[in-house]
């Protein structure tokens, strides 16, 4: 009778193991199955303030299409330089109720009315790469990108570093607010003096024709710092033709940039991983949609500065070949 009780009782405690065990796997798989990526199709839109042609981001597109694919998200991309027509951009994708909107701040007065627009229409906005200070207070839930002072200051202490005394720092677009923030930090750790000088970075002729002027003019300078690696190649052509020794150095790179490090021409290149900013920003959005995250807990997430030069061009290279880095 006592073995009997006792096998009873096993055999009760057994199928109720069983029961929460199965019970527990099903809400395991309804979870899983509402986060995957059969999950409902949501549309995304980015909208940058990128000129036509500009390889930056070009990486920053295959990130975001990358996470698109992963999530099941249909991908929408646009972009202008002129703040203005920015926003036009960005309410033409309010207007579709689009389900997240990607947008970047580099004329932060001329996109804040319109973020403020998504938002009131429930849309989340993430912002990347520039208008980190303002992202929070535009209502943005998350901002992906480096801190482009802090970046600068990096910048200055490698000009230090390669022993540069008087250098030119190239804004390529004015009243971008990042990029006059790289200058701003790269001067406040260069010890030498660093001179911003405009130049039209949608011309690479009218590039190559002021960075000569400027060095033919001033003999002194022995440094540039290139805000894009499209420029800083340029400024290396014209480096050579005013028969300049000044050091090239730059933020951003591409498969060319990465060459020309591992060739002498580029000192070094300050990299923010533009392929990460896309990423990530799409994998924001559909994780809050699907369930209420934000990584970062609503603080900038930072995806920079790197530093890449000769001692790891090798390293980076292979992912600058395949067009992410």
């Amino acid at each position: 009778m006592k073995r009997k009780v006792i096998a009873t009782a096993l055999a009760g405690l057994l199928a109720l193991s069983a029961c929460s065990s199965s019970g527990g796997k099903k809400a395991d798989d309804q979870a899983t199955k509402a986060l995957g990526g059969g999950g409902p199709r949501i549309k995304i839109a980015m909208v940058t303030h990128s000129a036509p042609g500009d390889a930056f981001w070009d990486i920053v597109q295959k990130g975001a299409k990358s996470a698109s694919a992963k999530d099941n998200v249909q991908f929408l991309y646009a972009a202008d330089p002129d703040g203005g027509k920015q926003a036009q951009l960005v309410q033409t994708y309010i207007d579709q109720h689009v389900d997240g909107i990607i947008v970047t701040l580099a004329k932060p007065d001329a996109l804040k009315d319109v973020v403020a627009k998504a938002v009131a229409a429930k849309i989340p906005v993430v912002t990347i790469n520039s208008g980190a200070e303002d992202s929070a207070k535009f209502g943005a839930i998350a901002h992906f990108g480096q801190d482009e002072s802090i970046a600068g200051q990096a910048a200055g202490e490698q000009l230090n570093k390669a022993g540069v005394k008087k250098a030119v720092c190239l804004i390529h677009e004015q009243g971008n607010v990042g990029l006059e923030a790289r200058c701003a930090g790269a001067k406040k750790t260069f010890s030498g003096d660093l001179q911003n000088l405009f130049v039209q970075g949608a011309n690479m002729p009218q590039v190559k024709s002021a960075v000569t002027a400027k060095l033919q003019a001033d003999k002194g300078i022995d440094g540039i710092l290139a805000l894009n690696a499209q420029v800083a190649l340029t400024a290396s052509d014209a480096a050579k033709d005013a028969g300049s020794k000044a050091k090239v150095a730059t933020f951003d790179m591409n498969k060319d940039l990465v060459t020309a490090i591992k060739d002498g021409r580029i000192q070094f290149a300050v990299d923010q991983q533009p392929y990460l900013q896309g990423y990530e920003a799409v994998d924001e959005l559909w994780l809050y949609k699907n369930n209420g995250d934000v990584i970062g807990g609503g603080q900038p997430v930072l995806t920079g500065p790197a530093i890449v030069d000769k001692s790891n061009a090798d390293t980076v290279a292979p992912y600058a070949d395949r067009g992410t880095r």
